[in-house]
């Protein structure tokens, strides 16, 4: 899409417009829940043992506070330029190098995603081997069916995306993945549910450690490596590359405001749970990836089918959180790459080529990438961030329309200054820790 094309008209052509049913709000909660809700939720628990529940409860509510003020700063600087687009935005306020660096970001971040879906995916059905200490994690398809070609990891995948995700993603309207959505809500729901009654199981019968309420500092954990639990809550609440597809499906702009409070107020709800009973169930044996513990050996046949209905309602919701980050990776790189070209979902010839090759390589990257875990956590403290805070807090202060007031300057400032710091220091932290691991 050129300048013109992709930052001055609807998503839709203008006579796709007129005869497609709009967007419904319960459908736009369940796509922004589900955008919010991917892989971050897997490491929540983690944060809460590096920070203590109060803090982490904290920060869980603060940047939910502040992705919603992101949101709407974005949504209100749409409205009042010509643009539909997040790369839009971004060129009306910096020029093309704006326009750029949003869609970048938003490739960089979606991408890292999906195939940290994948991975997701093949571990839980097909397991993995641990290159440090050479343990072997055996996936659920190994546990029923036993080593073979059809239970591996290139095999499993390979089905998984052709039966699951590719009829998904070949959907051109993100309202068409509502039911998709809401499915994956749910999902993650019954994860949470899960894990709660197991907690609450072990808290009966006198198996779980009192939880720290605030951090530990020692030897082990420094102040500073409270800040690398900060990214992790960042990328958690990342989702503005999918408030323009979504905002513009609806009838008005209020609509959109109401679904992303209702949207967060849920997926507020759904870490801190998942964060408390993780925590209370792992204690200071919660892995990074809380799927790691599931995979141990529960005691009991019963413990054994709730982790396997844990670890399987987990690659399920991923499986259909898949095409919601997949449409706005497919846009913001159709722009990037063909910025002269027509509304990409009018080209049939170039959807498919796209979403095939977006595919093939991100099952590609799977399988040749084994753990993408560090890679992961720095491109969280880096696209996520920019995507989220940085470049809608200097939207605001760029102000090339004139319509903010000294309090959004005054919290733009702020949300900029705080999510830069904090990156950096979370981005040598990690650096040196890992450094200093092997040194």
């Amino acid at each position: 899409m050129s300048p013109v094309v992709g930052a001055h008209v609807p998503l839709l052509p203008e006579s796709k417009v007129r005869h497609a049913k709009p967007a419904t709000v319960s459908g736009a909660v369940f796509n922004i829940a589900t955008s919010i809700i991917g892989a971050g939720i897997m490491s929540i628990p983690a944060t809460l043992k590096v920070m203590g529940i109060v803090p982490a409860f904290l920060l869980i509510l603060v940047i939910a506070v502040l992705a919603e003020i992101s949101v709407e700063f974005l949504m209100r600087f749409t409205h009042s330029g010509k643009t539909t687009t997040y790369a839009g935005v971004m060129r009306e306020a910096f020029g093309p190098v704006g326009a750029i660096a949003a869609q970048v970001c938003v490739t960089i971040t979606n991408l890292g995603c999906l195939i940290m879906y994948l991975i997701i995916i093949g571990d839980v059905l097909s397991g993995k081997q641990q290159e440090s200490d050479k343990e072997v994690h055996l996936g659920i398809l190994q546990q029923w069916l036993g080593i073979h070609w059809w239970t591996s990891r290139q095999f499993t995948l390979f089905i998984t995306l052709v039966v699951v995700m590719l009829p998904l993603v070949l959907y051109r309207r993100v309202e068409s993945l509502k039911i998709s959505s809401a499915i994956s809500t749910l999902l993650a729901v019954a994860f949470v549910t899960i894990c709660s009654v197991l907690a609450i199981v072990a808290l009966v019968q006198g198996k779980t450690e009192a939880p720290r309420l605030f951090p530990r500092l020692d030897h082990n954990t420094s102040f500073f490596d409270l800040f690398t639990a900060v990214p992790v809550i960042v990328t958690a609440y990342t989702f503005h590359f999918n408030v323009h597809p979504i905002g513009f499906e609806l009838v008005k702009p209020s609509d959109m405001t109401t679904a992303v409070r209702i949207a967060l107020i849920l997926c507020a709800a759904i870490y801190f749970a998942i964060g408390l009973f993780g925590y209370l169930l792992f204690g200071d044996s919660t892995q990074s990836d809380i799927l790691v513990n599931f995979d141990q050996n529960a005691g009991s046949a019963v413990g054994s089918l709730l982790n396997t209905m844990v670890r399987l309602s987990y690659a399920f919701h991923v499986m259909l959180v898949f095409p919601v980050l997949n449409f706005s990776l497919r846009s913001n790189i159709d722009e990037l790459l063909f910025p002269k070209k027509p509304l990409l979902a009018t080209d049939n010839k170039r959807f498919l080529i796209l979403t095939l090759v977006l595919l093939v390589f991100s099952y590609i990257a799977a399988i040749a990438v084994p753990d993408i875990w560090y890679l992961f956590q720095f491109v969280g403290s880096t696209s996520a961030v920019c995507l989220a805070f940085i470049f809608p807090g200097s939207i605001v202060l760029r102000d090339v329309y004139g319509i903010s007031i000294r309090k959004d300057k005054i919290i733009a400032l702020i949300m900029v200054v705080v999510a830069a710091v904090t990156s950096a220091i979370a981005i040598s932290t990690n650096v040196y820790n890992l450094f200093g691991d092997k040194s």
